[in-house]
């Protein structure tokens, strides 16, 4: 008999899709996945490893699973990350699997459920490792997305990836090295699994990946993107496209046209700012400043003056003086964001910035942290409050809220009246707020 299965999922919407794989797989072999995860043979824990905070949280989770007296299978970037050191520490774990046991997921899994204990594996630098020449990803099991896979529909939003792994070398972040080189999918894998989700019922489809300007580049079109936009939007079921994670270095007048001007597209972009002093980014091996990113949004107001804008910025890195601090906060003033995600530095193993000099005590970057976040608060009320009297078209993701097209999965939402079905496609105009979020009454 098939073992029980269930899956915990922890981090971004990338991790996501990811998950959505490993279920896919397993139900293709024949092994179904319970949504009640209190009750199984086997609990997969798809982790989170990009900062200490999220690494902390993935180990609570798989402690957690360890205790229901399941199995526990360890999936995810921490698990890639650290691999061999992580299972040592984590006798509770039967299996830590690396991104490349995920075709054989099935496998893995009956052979845990049967009591055995897997050797992990010892993590490699995947941007050492050549990623697949284009030709060779068409109909490949190895390519990112894994084409022809049914994934479960959850709801009337679904993450679809447009591409694996970074190429950028940003001293903060070791994304790259256990992600990999930047490998993107093929049109006509991502045209065909929108396709499929269309069929199924899905409405909006948010588009994933580190780093979606880049789209592309390795299949010899850095505007692919561009291209590929239109033709998602024509999809028959489709209400809107959002396009997540834009680098903004990366951006081109064409790309900012063809997100705030395609029917179909949410006009929504996805910025990650970081910073907006010159001189922190150069540290952080970035580009631009509070100058060009002001500009870069002056375009993209330009064209739709109602355009969602949203961010992250990292506080307190090394060497940051107040000067930068204040640079930061005069940018987020006069930049007018509808969400910003402020986040303290913390050393990253096996990053350049780890070794840099000038770290702040980690008392005065939780207190810039304090700072920051609370202008932020300020700011995104004062934004959501000049989006009363806008005219905005609704999907309904649960009873009471739904979202606009400026409005991104993880920002603030808009609250209706309760009794429009999930799904369901509202014409309104904002009447009020509600902490960060709008009051929408229907037209």
């Amino acid at each position: 008999m098939n073992p029980r299965v269930g899956v915990l999922r922890l981090g971004c919407a990338r991790n996501d899709v990811d998950a959505d794989e490993l279920e896919a797989r397993l139900v293709a072999d024949g092994i179904p996945v319970q949504d009640d995860a209190g009750d199984v043979d086997v609990l997969l824990v798809n982790t989170c490893g990009f900062v200490a905070s999220a690494k902390k949280d993935s180990i609570d989770a798989i402690l957690a699973a360890a205790d229901t007296g399941a199995r526990v299978v360890v999936t995810g970037c921490l698990a890639e990350r650290y691999g061999q050191e992580l299972a040592e520490s984590l006798p509770e774990a039967a299996a830590v699997l690396s991104f490349d046991d995920y075709t054989d997921i099935a496998d893995r899994v009956r052979r845990v459920a049967a009591g055995e204990s897997l050797e992990a594996h010892v993590p490699t630098d995947r941007r050492l490792l050549l990623p697949l020449a284009p030709a060779e990803r068409a109909g490949s099991e190895s390519a990112p997305g894994h084409a022809g896979l049914q994934r479960a529909v959850t709801g009337p939003v679904m993450s679809v990836k447009l591409a694996s792994g970074c190429d950028r070398r940003c001293t903060f972040c070791a994304i790259p090295s256990f992600r990999g080189s930047f490998v993107s999918r093929r049109p006509e894998q991502v045209m065909g699994e929108v396709a499929d989700l269309a069929d199924a019922g899905v409405r909006e489809i948010v588009l994933v990946s580190e780093n979606s300007t880049s789209y592309g580049k390795d299949l010899g079109d850095i505007r692919m993107i561009e291209g590929l936009l239109p033709a998602l939007a024509r999809v028959p079921g489709i209400l809107r496209l959002r396009v997540n994670y834009l680098q903004p270095a990366e951006m081109r007048p064409g790309l900012v046209d063809v997100i705030a001007g395609t029917a179909g597209v949410a006009p929504y972009f996805d910025l990650s700012f970081q910073h907006a002093s010159p001189r922190v980014l150069r540290r952080m091996r970035r580009f631009g400043g509070s100058e060009d990113f002001l500009g870069l949004l002056d375009a993209i107001r330009a064209r739709d003056p109602r355009a969602g804008v949203r961010t992250n910025v990292i506080v307190g890195f090394p060497g940051e003086t107040e000067e930068d601090f204040d640079e930061l906060a005069a940018f987020l003033e006069a930049g007018r964001l509808d969400a910003v995600g402020v986040f303290g530095y913390s050393d990253e193993e096996g990053t350049e910035a780890a070794g840099m000099d000038g770290h702040l005590p980690v008392e005065e970057v939780e207190r810039r942290v304090a700072r920051m976040a609370q202008l932020v608060d300020e700011l995104m009320l004062e934004r959501a409050q000049e989006r009363v009297g806008e005219e905005v078209e609704l999907l309904v993701e649960e009873p009471g809220l739904a979202r606009a097209a400026h409005q991104g999965p993880d920002d603030a939402a808009t609250l209706i009246d309760a009794s429009y079905a999930v799904g369901e496609v509202v014409r309104a105009t904002v009447i009020d707020v509600e902490g960060f979020d709008l009051v929408a009454e229907p037209r």
